[in-house]
This record gives C-alpha cells, sequence and structure tokens, in this order.
C-alpha cells in the first residue's frame, strides 16, 4: 500500500484519511490549524442540497450516493470511536416567501417526479401544524419529511479519531511550505517547521487554500474563499430546518437553533462582521417572528471553499502523477465528505471510481 499524505483537516481530509486507512493505506494528515478548526466546524451540518444546485444531474447522483452512505457511517463512527455525531431527522421545510419562489419552487416538485425524491407542497393549516412558529408571511413550502442534520465538528473528530485508531498520524498545527521532488514527480512536501514529509500520493484537501498549495506547482485550481457568517439562538421554536430565500435555520441538540448563512467573496477575511449579523437576524425574524427577540448566545464565521460552478474540484492534479485535489465543495462539504473520501480512495488505490468524475475535474473551467 502507498503511503498517503492528505494535506487538510477538515470534514474532507478526515473522511479521505477514513476510507484510506479502512482500505488499509498508511496516512498522515497534515492540518495547519486543528482538526475541524475552519469551515467544517463553522458549517450548519445540513445534509441537504441547495435546491437550485440539483438541476446538474452529476451533481445530484453525487448528493444521493453520500446521503446513502450517512446511517451505516454515522453507527459504524458511534461503534469505533464513541462520538455520537447527533445525527439527527428534522425533516426539511423550503420555504416561498414571494409568488415567484412558490412557484419555482412548485417547478422542483414537478421535477422531483423524475429524480425519485419524496417532496410534496405543503401550505395553510397543515403547514401551522407541521411548524406553528413559522411567519404567516410564508405563502408555502415544499416538505420533504426524511432530511438530517450533523454536528459537523463531531463528525470531523470522529471521522479523525476513527483514522487515527487505524494508525493515521494527525499532525496539527503544521502547513505545507512547499513540495519535494524527484524529477518531474512530487514526493513529498516541507512543512513550515522545516521538516520533511516523504509520501508516494498527495491529496491537496485544504479548502480554500488549496488553489494556493496548487500554484506552488504550477497548477490552477479555483478554491476562492467564500465566508459565510452563521448565529445561534437559544431557542426550541422551529422544529424542522426551514431553508427561506434568504438563509435557513436548523434546530441543533441541546435547545439552539443556527441561523445562516451569508455568502460572501472577501478573500481569507474570517471575522463576523456587524452587517452580516443582522442580515441573519432580520432573515430569521422573517421566517419565524418570535426570534426577534431570542437570545443569541454565539456568533462565528467560516471559510468555504468555492469553485467557479459551486461543485466540488476532484482529480488528479496536471502535469503530476503523485498530487490529487478534492475541495471546492462549497456549502456541500458535509453533505458530500462521505462520498468524497470513499471516491478519492479509489481514484487512488484502484485507478478507478464507481461514479464518473469528469463533472468534477479539474480542468473543466478552462
Amino acid at each position: 500500500m502507498p503511503d498517503i499524505l492528505i494535506v487538510g483537516g477538515g470534514v474532507i481530509g478526515c473522511a479521505i484519511a477514513y476510507y484510506m486507512t479502512e482500505a488499509g493505506a498508511s496516512v498522515t494528515v497534515l492540518e495547519r490549524g486543528e482538526i475541524a478548526s475552519q469551515a467544517s466546524g463553522a458549517a450548519a451540518g445540513m445534509l441537504v442540497a441547495p435546491v437550485e444546485e440539483l438541476s446538474s444531474e452529476p451533481f445530484r447522483r453525487l448528493c444521493r450516493a453520500s446521503l446513502e452512505m450517512y446511517p451505516s457511517l454515522v453507527e459504524v463512527l458511534r461503534e469505533e470511536t464513541g462520538i455520537d455525531v447527533q445525527y439527527l431527522a428534522s425533516g426539511l421545510l423550503l420555504a416561498a416567501e414571494t409568488e415567484d419562489r412558490a412557484e419555482a419552487l412548485r417547478a422542483i416538485i414537478r421535477q422531483q417526479r423524475d429524480w425519485g425524491w419524496g417532496l410534496e407542497w405543503v401550505e395553510g393549516e397543515v403547514l401551522r401544524r407541521l411548524e406553528p412558529a413559522l411567519s404567516e408571511q410564508v405563502l408555502g413550502t415544499v416538505y420533504s419529511p426524511e432530511e438530517h442534520h450533523v454536528n459537523p465538528a463531531l463528525l470531523t473528530q470522529a471521522l479523525a479519531r476513527a483514522s487515527a485508531a487505524r494508525g493515521a498520524v494527525l499532525r496539527q498545527g503544521m502547513a505545507v511550505a512547499g513540495f519535494l521532488t524527484a524529477g518531474s514527480r512530487v514526493v513529498g512536501v516541507h512543512t513550515s517547521a522545516g521538516e520533511k514529509i516523504a509520501a508516494d500520493r498527495i491529496v491537496l484537501a485544504a479548502g480554500p487554500w488549496t488553489g494556493g498549495l496548487a500554484r506552488k506547482l504550477g497548477a490552477e485550481v479555483s478554491t476562492s474563499p467564500m465566508r459565510g457568517q452563521m448565529l445561534a439562538y437559544r431557542s426550541t421554536a422551529v422544529r424542522h430546518i426551514v431553508w427561506g430565500e434568504d438563509g435557513y435555520l436548523v434546530p441543533k441538540a441541546g435547545g439552539f437553533l443556527f441561523a445562516g448563512a451569508t455568502v460572501e467573496d472577501v478573500g481569507f477575511r474570517s471575522r463576523t462582521t456587524r452587517r452580516g449579523l443582522a442580515r441573519l437576524r432580520r432573515m430569521a425574524a422573517a421566517l419565524v417572528p418570535a426570534l426577534r427577540y431570542a437570545e443569541v448566545v454565539s456568533v462565528w464565521a467560516g471559510l468555504r471553499p468555492g469553485s467557479p460552478d459551486g461543485h466540488p474540484i476532484i482529480g488528479q492534479l496536471s502535469g503530476t502523477e503523485s498530487v490529487f485535489v478534492a475541495s471546492g465543495h462549497f456549502r456541500n462539504g458535509i453533505l458530500l465528505a462521505p462520498i468524497t473520501g470513499k471516491l478519492v480512495t479509489r481514484l487512488i488505490l484502484e485507478s478507478r471510481t464507481e461514479m464518473a468524475l469528469e463533472s468534477f475535474a479539474i480542468g473543466r473551467f478552462r
């Protein structure tokens, strides 16, 4: 088995480490900060794809495959690590606050008959029984009773711990300063601590920092940072994931309610702003008026790895035999972590995957 070096200790890097070690590979994970300290720890943890992206059949298949992996994965992780990742069924309400949005959502319901997804339109008294706190200004919703969410930080930690139990080495607080080469082949990295680490295969899964690493090898991978600000209320007012036109609400374990998230192209500035948080409060109160006076107990922001089309970038880095990329998951990193980990493992260890990856190839933006 080859030695695999994974650069990035977020949910994608840790999922790859998990499936690599399951296959028997020798794995080292390098994380510039701490495990789950960036976007993976800042996410809401919804296992829900943004509806506007589901028109892409390859992306839809990828989402479905990853969702189907979750029930068994969370049970195995609990058995292997003792960590409950809070895989909770809450259902999903896609809320229409305008007639245009209502028509667009009804069109999605018509499309989903071909997708095999159990969506239905709900309004009036039926909707108020489902979600009593929802604003009267919401005209109706697409209802999907099967949707779940997880605690993303716990999920990432569980994947990391399970990988370590199988022998993976987790190196935190260590960044990649450059690459080691032998002729045209990349054979390892040298780190910010001045250490040289050899590897047969290297996976760049460093979120928005992936593009900068690729440029050190003369390659272009577009993974621009997209800031997402979020806040948490102490509230049990909401039963379902409620996704409106300007954001979403996610009921979490312990009596908390997450509201998110902004999408801001502001470089690597990860701090929250008064304007961004005010926008989230307005969004939340428009969906659930009782939240206008609810207590905000925490605010935070994370940098998600964007891509030009919002879909993942998965594959071998052009011009190299030994470097691979798994990044650009944007708002879908938690959702797509299991299938990404499995596909990258198969791609590297077997040179084939059970799903075609052309739609997610690095070179598709040229």
